[in-house]
Formats: C-alpha cells, sequence, structure tokens
C-alpha cells in the first residue's frame, strides 16, 4: 500500500488561518498574526509537500485550510459550527484571503478546505463566490476542494441553511466543493438528483476533480515501487538526518523575549546543581502539541538539562491548571539550593486546542505565584521557559528583576528538551521571533472573539488587531526576539529613493484619492510585471558570538485612514560571524506588498512617500506614477 500501508497520499495541511485573536486555541497550527509571513509560509509548505519536481506529478497533495476567516472554534458560548463571521471586503482583501491565494496561486497546492463557519450569513461550503469565483475562477485551483469534515451536514444540521438535506447537498456541490469529509454528500446526492436539484453533469465535474488529484500522485499507475517515491517506507521516518531536522527546527524556533545582565547563557560549570521545576519540565506529548505524528523518541526539557549538568527536579505544580500549593514548598526549596533555577512553565492542550478557546491570556491557575516564590527564593540566575502556542501576558516576569531571562518555545517537537538546553547553556545562539503580537492581559477588555474588525475604532473603544492595526501596549511586539549577540543595521548607498509607477494611460483620470496625499492607484491598472525595489542592507555582528540574524523589513504608507500603519514587507535570515558583516540584498514587489486596500475591497498603490523600517534604520522611498501614452484612432 501507499505510504507504507500507514496512510494515504493526501495530507490536509497546512493551516494557514490567520492568528486574528490571541485566544483561539488553534492559533498553535499556524504562522502567526502577518498575512504575508502567513502567504510565504504557505507556499513553501506546499511545494515541500508536494514536491518540486516539475511537471503536474504530485509526492503527496496538500491541502490549505480552513478557507476563510476561521478562527474561533468555541467561546464564550459560540462555536464555530453556529458562528457567521461578518467581514468586510477590506478585511477578506488584505488579511483573511492572503494566505489562501497564495497557496494556489504559487504554491501550486491541490487541495483547498473550506471552513465550518458562515462568512456574512453563508456558510463557506456553500458558497459560490468563494469557490467557484475565488479559488477556482480568480486564483485557477488546479485540484479539489474539500469539506471540513461533516461541515455541509453541519450547514444542514446546526446552521439550518436549508430546508432539506438534499438541498444542502445541492448547495454545496453547486457552489464548487468537490468531496465531503463525512457521509453527507455520499447519503443525500442521489435524491437530489432525482429531485431536479443538481445534474449528472455536475457530479462528473467534482469526480474530476478529485480524480485528476489521485492520477497525479500516481495512484493508477501500476506498483507503487516503480515510480518516484515508491519505496519510501517506515525505515525512512526516524532516519539520523531526519532527527537532527527535528532539532535543528526546535533550535531555530526559540525566542529569547528577555536577557537582562546577562542572565544567559548559563555555564554548566559554574551553575551545578540546577533547580528544573514548573508542570512542563518534564513533559513528552506536550511538546508535540495538536495534529502531530509519531515521535520517534522525546527528549524532555529535564533530560535535555542534564546532559549539561546536575539537575534537582521540582514540578512545583502537578499540571498546567496548577490548581493548589501543596507542590510549591519542594520548588522553593530547590531552588535555594541551587546555583540557578529554570522554571518551565506555560500551557498545554488542555488549556488551548481545537474547540478549546482560551478565555484570558495570563498563566493558568498559581502559575504565576509558583513562578514568583521561587524567583525570590532562588540564589542564582533565574531562566523561565514557556511552552505555548498562544501568546501568554507575562508582565510580572518581564518586570521581576529577580527572573533574569525568559524564553518562549511554542511546542518545540520531539527533541524540544535537547533545543531548549542548548540555548540555556549557550550551544546555540537562538534567533527566532516572535510570529505574533503578545499583549497584556487588558486588552481584552473591550473585545469579543466574534468582532472580525481587523482595523481599530476608537469611536467605539475598539482597539484593532495584530501589530498592523493596534497601536497600544503590548508585553512583547510582533518580531521581537533577542541574541547572544548584536546586530547593527545600515542601508546601502545606491539604495533607490525614487520608484517609478507605470499606469496605463486610460486609466490616469482615475488614480486620485483622497486618501492619499499623492493619489493611489489601483493595482489592476498599473504595470506590476517586474516593478519591484532593490534594496541592500548591511547586517554587523557587533557583538563576540557567531549568530543568525532575521531581518525585518516593514513599511510605512503615506497617511491614509485605512492603510495598516506599517506592514511587513521582506524578510531574509543570514548568518554572521562575530565582528563580521553581510550583505542582503532585499527586493520588494511593488504591487504586491506596498499596496494598500481600500474600503471597497480594492487593491491600491499609494503615491508619494513610504518609509522602510529596517531595525532601528529608516529609509525613505517615493512611488510616482508615470502615466503611459495613450494611441488614439
Amino acid at each position: 500500500m501507499y505510504n507504507g500501508g500507514m496512510g494515504g497520499l493526501t495530507y490536509w495541511s497546512p493551516n494557514v488561518n490567520i492568528f486574528r485573536d490571541p485566544r483561539w486555541g488553534r492559533g498553535q497550527e499556524t504562522p502567526g498574526e502577518d498575512p504575508m509571513v502567513a502567504g510565504e509560509y504557505a507556499a513553501r509548505y506546499v511545494r515541500g509537500l508536494q514536491g518540486t519536481d516539475g511537471g503536474d506529478r504530485l509526492k503527496v497533495a496538500a491541502c490549505c485550510k480552513h478557507y476563510t476567516a476561521y478562527d474561533l472554534d468555541n467561546w464564550s458560548g459560540v462555536d464555530r459550527f453556529h458562528f457567521n463571521a461578518k467581514v468586510s471586503k477590506q478585511d477578506i482583501e488584505d488579511t483573511f484571503d492572503i494566505p489562501f491565494r497564495s497557496c494556489v496561486m504559487e504554491g501550486k497546492v491541490a487541495s483547498v478546505m473550506c471552513s465550518y463557519n458562515q462568512v456574512n450569513g453563508i456558510p463557506t461550503c456553500a458558497d459560490p463566490k468563494l469557490l467557484r469565483g475565488t479559488v477556482r475562477g480568480a486564483w485557477r485551483l488546479n485540484g479539489y476542494i474539500v469539506s471540513d469534515c461533516d461541515s455541509v451536514g453541519v450547514f444542514y444540521d446546526n446552521q439550518h441553511y436549508t430546508s432539506t438535506p438534499e438541498a444542502a447537498a445541492a448547495d454545496a456541490i453547486k457552489a464548487g466543493l468537490d468531496l465531503d469529509c463525512g457521509p453527507f454528500l455520499g447519503v443525500h446526492t442521489e435524491k437530489a438528483i432525482q429531485g431536479g436539484l443538481l445534474k449528472e453533469a455536475q457530479i462528473d465535474n467534482a469526480l474530476f476533480n478529485t480524480i485528476t488529484v489521485q492520477m497525479r500522485l500516481g495512484m493508477f499507475d501500476g506498483q507503487p515501487s516503480d515510480h518516484p517515491y515508491g519505496n519510501l517506507g517506515p525505515k525512512d521516518v526516524c532516519t539520523g538526518p531526519h532527527q537532527e531536522l527535528a532539532l535543528e527546527a526546535a533550535r531555530q524556533g526559540i525566542v529569547l523575549l528577555k536577557n537582562h545582565g546577562p542572565a544567559l547563557p548559563l555555564s554548566s560549570r559554574r551553575h551545578r546543581p540546577i533547580a528544573v521545576i514548573g508542570p512542563n519540565s518534564d513533559v513528552t506529548l506536550t511538546m508535540i502539541g495538536n495534529y502531530a505524528g509519531v515521535a520517534c523518541g522525546y527528549t524532555t526539557p529535564l533530560q535535555g538539562i542534564r546532559k549539561y549538568t546536575r539537575a534537582i527536579h521540582q514540578p512545583g505544580c502537578a499540571d498546567v491548571a496548577c490548581n493548589d500549593e501543596a507542590m510549591f514548598g519542594g520548588a522553593v526549596e530547590a531552588a535555594r539550593q541551587a546555583e540557578a533555577t529554570i522554571m518551565v512553565m506555560g500551557l498545554d492542550q488542555s488549556i488551548e486546542a481545537e474547540f478549546r478557546d482560551r478565555a484570558g491570556l495570563l498563566l493558568p491557575g498559581r502559575q504565576q505565584e509558583l513562578i514568583s516564590k521561587v524567583a525570590a527564593a532562588s540564589k542564582g540566575p533565574v531562566v523561565l521557559v514557556l511552552m505555548s502556542g498562544g501568546p501568554i501576558d507575562v508582565s510580572f516576569a518581564e518586570n521581576d528583576p529577580k527572573i533574569g531571562a525568559i524564553l518562549w518555545a511554542g511546542y518545540p517537537g520531539q527533541a524540544g528538551g535537547a533545543a531548549i538546553a542548548d540555548v540555556l547553556f549557550g550551544s546555540h545562539n537562538p534567533g527566532g521571533k516572535l510570529p505574533m503580537t503578545w499583549y497584556p492581559q487588558e486588552y481584552l477588555n473591550n473585545l469579543p472573539m466574534t468582532t472580525m474588525d481587523m482595523r481599530s475604532n476608537p469611536s467605539r473603544n475598539y482597539p484593532g488587531r495584530t501589530y498592523r492595526f493596534y497601536k497600544g501596549p503590548v508585553v512583547y511586539p510582533f518580531g521581537h526576539g533577542m541574541s547572544y549577540t548584536s546586530f547593527a543595521h545600515a542601508v546601502a548607498g545606491d539604495a533607490p529613493t525614487v520608484v517609478s509607477v507605470p499606469v496605463d494611460g486610460r486609466h490616469h483620470h482615475l488614480y486620485n484619492d483622497t486618501a492619499f496625499s499623492g493619489g493611489a492607484v489601483r493595482v489592476t491598472h498599473a504595470r506590476c510585471k517586474g516593478l519591484s525595489l532593490s534594496v541592500g542592507v548591511d547586517v554587523k555582528n557587533t557583538g563576540s558570538r557567531d549568530g543568525s540574524h532575521t531581518l525585518l523589513v516593514f513599511a510605512s504608507p503615506p497617511g491614509g485612514g485605512w492603510a495598516p500603519h506599517k506592514q511587513l514587507v521582506a524578510f531574509e535570515k543570514v548568518r554572521v560571524a562575530a565582528g563580521g558583516r553581510e550583505r542582503v540584498a532585499v527586493r520588494i514587489h511593488v504591487c504586491k506588498f506596498l499596496s494598500v486596500v481600500d474600503g471597497a475591497g480594492i487593491r491600491r498603490i499609494p503615491m508619494g512617500v513610504h518609509a522602510l523600517h529596517i531595525g532601528g534604520v529608516k529609509h525613505s522611498v517615493s512611488l510616482q506614477a508615470h502615466i503611459l501614452g495613450v494611441i488614439k484612432s
């Protein structure tokens, strides 16, 4: 059988929904809050799964999910099976659809999954504008559209969108759904045809879309072992290189949030013994989060630390719920005895998960109390390590002088404990950046999860969402992440200060827009092919350690009430030796990344001065419309 008899060749992954609200239980599955990052991740993830050997052949078939505006599971009495996401055309175009468009148009994904929720009153799996009009029409999907599991049944049984099950089956297939995850279409489609609600040709079209993907996977090509990838099996999973890749991915994903002193890295010679405390200090399954395969083997944080030094272990709490202080005494005593203290705290799937959104952003139960008591008792440096998928308000720890360093490990996978120890003891210099904003608890005061608006609204005290539209206080900003070395940036002297945007002469009278002093050109009216801005950035390592640095380039458009106050337009990773300097070539596609979306959902390029922010450096570029001539008859 395919895949060693263990599974099929279609994988309903990746989840590329935007991490819009920090309470979302499934945020842990996503690449974060930024549409540009999510779009890049989507395309690269899909190419990695499906293969890049050329032609139409697939290694496996990936699936981008959950289309669209799906980011609420079960919050305050509202669940995903009943939720109607009221979303503006503006937010659909400039936030929610971007990763899916990238998935289909750049990643060439073989499948898109529609979501449980409604969008503006219509179930996504029954919306022809979304499925036939956008995914298959505008974006030219070469593959099939699948429902989330039983979502056709959901919009009949839970949302009461149609009066009969046959009408639900017909609506879904006519909208563009090709495959039902679940029995609903299998049970009700034949009667829908007999009742005249569907034509057989519409079923044939859905079959064509699904069977074509099976053909591209080679499922009708005879013996699998005679074809590329056909000899892969269980023996190829837990190889040395693959397990090393899991370790390296965990290392690169760790984010250093605070390092006062600096408290890190620790010394395996001087810091002996070390107190290792916390409900996540010796966990295995917690580290792989949700939707994970079977691990080859685990290294817990405690095991990882013990490879470097002697450890005194006290969990402090029985689990992350941390409902009482029965085990506090042992943890405090361990901290008193040790030369350094590492507390591994945070969340797990009992706090944030599919169908489980969080109520707030603070650590669960009495974790904060345990951390503060242990820190106060510790005679050596204190390090807080956090496991979680979503952000946590740890303002108290950021402001506590006794807590010298804070690491965020996410859910780091099977080798997470080894990776955490490698960072703690300096074998790996951290370089990770936060893919989402970490907000204070107060951010939630006037923010129902059910309100989808991205932009702030001061008149009703609505704060806005993500770094692009929220300007209030944060615990840690999007893109934050420290290193054991330091980096300085300089924009190369030949960076352009003026870029000409060619505009089709037939539309020159249409580009004025009162929101921008210099007007705004509709992207569809500009000659976008090859229109990019190239900037050289010198990155200097001003510290004493080699390190990897992720260069983040943000752009602020000229003034406009509905534009983001800044947005990520490029990111590049570079390794720089201690004392060394590297030139990074940054290329920014003008139409794609320097455009903004107006209130009607139309993407426009504001003319005038755009500010590029790279670390603490600013570079200004003026975009100027160049009207191309019109030949008159």
